[in-house]
């Protein structure tokens, strides 16, 4: 009982939204239980590519993959938008029934001169805010290893111990031309908070020590001599 009055609670996000909202648009959800539908398919191993040459090992039993995609929280589009892109994606045109606008539009002269010109920069519209602790931010990233094939977030960081609103995501539509359908809850962005007292750690850059090598080949070796090592050994560390 002691040691259990002594444990600090953990940190925790709380994603607000308004009272006519709730119930209505999607609930954030955490982003292991959000895997697409083509990865919870794949086999961890393809028995047809199994041979003396090939494990047959996929893209499933790669953990710093699958923990890229599980990390922090998914929001989806609170209501579905019917996406038109043409003239080679110079044009972007939207609607939606919903009550709420879902999407606007940036200025091109805002990001002249980055890779995705001409396209012009447009934004998703959330309803979520969200809080963190003092000290935490969250990183807002494209839904990671899950290309949509039709638009891609801008990454970005924002303060949420401080800015406690809503937080809106701009985007560049990478479809080809044509009409494209977004149901409602499809994922539009990955929320991963984090301490920003570590987000800038210093750095020792120099060569590695006898033992620093021996470490980094031993583990080399253990991972390919064993498949899943990794995933055992990671999880052990925790």
């Amino acid at each position: 009982m002691a040691l259990a009055l002594l444990k600090k609670p953990q940190p925790r996000l709380t994603f607000l939204c308004r009272k006519e909202d709730e119930g209505v648009i999607p609930a954030p959800v955490r982003a292991k239980t959000a895997l697409p539908e083509w990865f919870r398919k794949l086999p961890p191993v393809d028995e047809a590519h199994v041979s003396p040459n090939n494990s047959g090992i996929t893209v499933k039993r790669c953990m710093p993959f699958l923990d890229a995609m599980a990390a922090g929280w998914v929001i989806g589009l609170a209501a579905t938008v019917r996406m038109e892109i043409s003239d080679g994606g110079k044009r972007v045109d939207c609607g939606w029934d919903f009550d709420r606008t879902l999407v606007s539009n940036h200025a091109n002269h805002q990001v002249a001169g980055n890779p995705r010109e001409p396209l012009p920069p447009c934004k998703f519209h959330n309803y979520w805010t969200i809080r963190t602790p003092p000290g935490w931010s969250c990183l807002f990233v494209p839904p990671l290893n899950r290309p949509n094939g039709i638009f891609e977030i801008i990454a970005g960081v924002v303060d949420t111990d401080t800015y406690q609103s809503e937080i809106h995501f701009p985007f560049f539509a990478t479809g080809e031309d044509g009409l494209h359908v977004l149901e409602r809850g499809t994922p539009i962005v990955q929320v991963i908070p984090f301490r920003r007292e570590t987000s800038d750690l210093d750095a020792d850059i120099r060569a590695e020590s006898d033992v620093e090598g021996n470490v980094r080949q031993t583990i080399l070796r253990k991972t390919l001599a064993s498949d899943g090592w990794y995933r055992k050994f990671a999880r052990a560390q925790r």
